[in-house]
């Protein structure tokens, strides 16, 4: 079975549960095999990961043939997130974000305030520079990054 099949076969699970499918991944081999979804909505805390993955293991084990054994892994992208999908550039546009991209030979890493995206690129507005506008087929990695602002002293 091809993710592409998981992924049509969890999407409507969890959009009943009022959840998206933010991402779904099968890495490794033989016993090592992992099946990862990642979901995105209201109220995604560690006790509603928990039943989501008893509900989606029964849903896996009873609708699908994928081949050998493999672990389920249900989380939510976190504070940092990998951006894979345009969906994921749209959702993070404001925030700031990394991203390794190729460049003709060079790879070249942009960090900044992603300031648009769309179904074919995103823009990114580096500090010091101009915004780059970056095509997906470029993109090696991506990610947001989170920034701790530090909170005044009480009584400053």
């Amino acid at each position: 079975m091809q993710v592409g099949d998981i992924w049509k076969l969890v999407e409507p699970y969890l959009a009943a549960e009022r959840l998206e499918l933010d991402d779904l991944e099968l890495s490794g081999q033989g016993r090592g095999r992992i099946l990862r979804v990642t979901v995105d909505g209201d109220n995604v805390t560690i006790d509603r990961l928990a039943e989501l993955s008893r509900g989606l293991s029964r849903l896996l084990d009873n609708d699908t043939d994928i081949d050998g054994q493999y672990q389920l892994e249900v989380s939510s992208p976190g504070l940092e997130r990998k951006l894979r999908r345009p969906t994921h550039y749209l959702k993070a546009v404001g925030r700031e974000v990394v991203t390794k991209i190729a460049d003709g030979d060079t790879k070249t890493t942009l960090r900044g305030r992603l300031a648009a995206a769309d179904d074919e690129s995103f823009t990114i507005d580096v500090e010091g520079d101009e915004a780059r506008v970056v095509s997906y087929g470029d993109v090696i990695t991506a990610k947001t990054v989170f920034k701790w602002e530090k909170s005044p002293k009480p009584g400053h």
